[in-house]
């Protein structure tokens, strides 16, 4: 990620709130939101910028709420790199996890500034809402589920509502082999149990969006670790 100062103290900011859930989640926060170029590209591409009830799906320790709500200050106070687009000034933020540990340390950081609901995302209920966030959480469904995710996104995104999705590309060679073995290890880590992905090549999940009503486009990651990650951005009419 950049060493852009504006970027740097948004990091400082957006982790700061995982003290209060201890040192681990403190330590995450700050590691991920260091490394994901996800996390700066969604601000400098402005994607979400006109989404006011932000649903992420699969939101782990919460970490997408934080960096939003540290976003909008830092914006508010001018502290913003110079070529980005305003901020996502949200009013509402909800993630939904099925480990209920990252629930109690998402809860435990950020309080009442966003809603996090312990739950499976093929079975919770999602909307209405303006955009839905799921980054590196489809694959850990079988491919009938993902479908059906999908679908029920879909379902819940108001009219020109913005569904922003990274998934890993099978056919991205070497990089997806390494990102594949991270998933498989956190999976190990987080349910203890080796866990199946359902993986697919980037065009097959293009298709697959596609044919579900989203116009979609690829917003490009640079620095970080990105592997073979795609991140694609659909939108609807």
């Amino acid at each position: 990620m950049s060493t852009d100062p504006a970027i740097a103290a948004l990091v400082d900011a957006a982790s700061a709130p995982y003290r209060a859930a201890g040192r681990f989640a403190w330590h995450f926060a700050r590691g991920k939101l260091k490394s994901d170029p996800a996390f700066a590209t969604l601000l400098a591409c402005g994607v979400l910028q006109e989404s006011r009830r932000i649903l992420d799906l699969g939101c782990g320790q919460g970490l997408l709420a934080s960096w939003l709500l540290a976003a909008d200050a830092a914006y508010r106070a001018g502290r913003w790199p110079r070529d980005w687009p305003p901020a996502p000034a949200a009013t509402e933020i909800t993630g939904i996890e099925i480990n209920p540990r990252e629930v109690a340390r998402a809860r435990a950081a950020l309080g009442e500034r966003a809603r996090f609901l312990h739950g499976d995302i093929r079975h919770v209920d999602y909307g209405p809402v303006d955009a839905i966030v799921m980054l590196d959480v489809l694959h850990y469904n079988d491919y009938a589920s993902q479908q059906a995710i999908l679908e029920r996104a879909r379902s819940a995104l108001a009219p020109h509502g913005v569904l922003l999705l990274r998934v890993g590309d099978a056919a991205g060679g070497l990089g997806f082999t390494l990102s594949t073995l991270v998933d498989r290890l956190v999976a190990l880590l987080r349910r203890r149990r080796p866990i199946r992905l359902a993986c697919r090549p980037a065009s097959a999940w293009r298709a697959l969006l596609t044919s579900l009503g989203f116009a979609i486009e690829t917003l490009p990651m640079r620095g970080g670790m990105a592997f073979a990650n795609v991140l694609f951005v659909g939108r609807l009419p």
